[in-house]
C-alpha cells in the first residue's frame, strides 16, 4: 500500500453540480446515507444504495479509480471483518473443516458487512473530495450552531474536526517523504519478520512525531496571528445560501431515502 493511496481528507477540485452544493446539504446527506446503510439488510436494498452512490459519483466527475484507491488502506480491516463474521456466527453449516464452520447466516452477514463498509467509506470520501475544507468547516459550524444555546462551542468544534481531517493527507505526505529519505540511506521496511519490520518503523516514527509537532506549532502561531481564540463574532467572505440546486438535491435525496425505507418495510 502506497501513502498516496490514502484519499480521506483530500479535496478533488471540480466544478460539478455536487461540488457546488451547499456543504450543509452534503454533510446531512452523508450522515443520513450512513444511517441508511445500517437500515438496509438485503441485496435489493444494497443495490439501491449502490445505485444512488454511483449516480453521485458520475455527477461529481471524480474519477472512479481515484475513489477506489482510497479502499486500499482499509482492505485489511474489511478482510478481517469478513473473516470474523464468516466463522463466528452460528447457523446452518455450509462448510466444515477442523474446528471451523462456515454457516449460511455467517456468510450472509459477512458479505453484507463488507458491502456496507465499502459503501460507507466511498460515501464518506465523496464528502471531502467534493467539499473544500473551509466550506466543510462552515457547514459543520452551521449545523452545530443551534447547540450554542446550551454552551456548545460550535465554531471551535467545527475547526478542530476540519483540521484533524485535513491533517491526514498532510501527515501521510510527510510520512512518504521520511520513508523515501530513510530508504535512500539504506533502510529496509519490507524484508524480515514482523518484529524486524516493527523495529524498522522507529526511524520513521521519531521524525514524524517531530514534524507533526512542528506543523501543529506553525498552525497554532498562524491562527493566533489571525486572532483565533478571541471572543469576537466572525464574518465570512462567502456566505452560505440555499440555491435551487440544493432544494432539488434535497428532494432527490428524500426520495432516495423513501425508496430504501419502503423497500425495507415491504421486504
Amino acid at each position: 500500500m502506497a501513502i498516496r493511496d490514502i484519499t480521506l481528507g483530500q479535496y478533488y477540485p471540480g466544478s460539478s453540480w455536487i461540488h457546488k452544493l451547499d456543504p450543509r446539504v452534503k454533510i446531512m446527506a452523508t450522515i443520513l446515507y450512513i444511517v441508511a446503510l445500517f437500515v438496509v439488510d438485503d441485496f435489493i436494498g444494497f443495490a439501491i444504495a449502490a445505485a444512488g452512490l454511483a449516480s453521485v459519483i458520475i455527477i461529481s466527475k471524480v474519477p472512479l479509480s481515484y475513489i477506489l484507491r482510497g479502499l486500499k488502506p482499509v482492505f485489511l480491516i474489511i478482510s478481517f471483518t469478513l473473516i470474523i463474521n464468516m466463522f463466528m456466527i452460528k447457523g446452518e453449516v455450509l462448510v466444515s473443516f477442523w474446528i471451523f464452520e462456515i454457516t449460511r447466516e455467517g456468510l450472509r452477514t459477512a458479505i453484507f458487512m463488507a458491502i456496507r463498509l465499502i459503501l460507507l467509506i466511498i460515501g464518506s470520501s465523496l464528502l471531502t473530495l467534493t467539499t473544500k475544507p473551509i466550506s466543510l468547516t462552515d457547514g459543520i459550524e452551521a449545523l452545530l450552531s443551534p447547540f450554542k444555546k446550551i454552551g456548545l462551542p460550535a465554531h471551535d468544534l467545527a475547526m478542530m474536526m476540519t483540521i484533524a481531517l485535513r491533517f491526514i493527507p498532510t501527515l501521510m505526505e510527510e510520512t512518504d517523504k521520511i520513508m523515501k529519505a530513510q530508504q535512500a540511506r539504506g533502510a529496509d521496511f519490507e524484508s524480515g519478520n514482523l518484529m524486524s519490520r516493527a523495529k524498522a518503523l522507529i526511524p520513521i516514527l521519531v521524525p514524524l512525531f517531530i514534524s507533526a509537532f512542528r506543523i501543529a506549532h506553525d498552525l497554532a502561531m498562524a491562527m493566533e496571528a489571525r486572532c483565533y481564540g478571541c471572543d469576537i463574532k466572525r464574518t465570512r467572505m462567502n456566505g452560505m445560501k440555499f440555491a435551487g440546486r440544493d432544494v432539488a438535491a434535497s428532494i432527490l435525496y428524500v426520495l432516495f431515502l423513501a425508496a430504501i425505507i419502503l423497500q425495507r418495510v415491504l421486504m
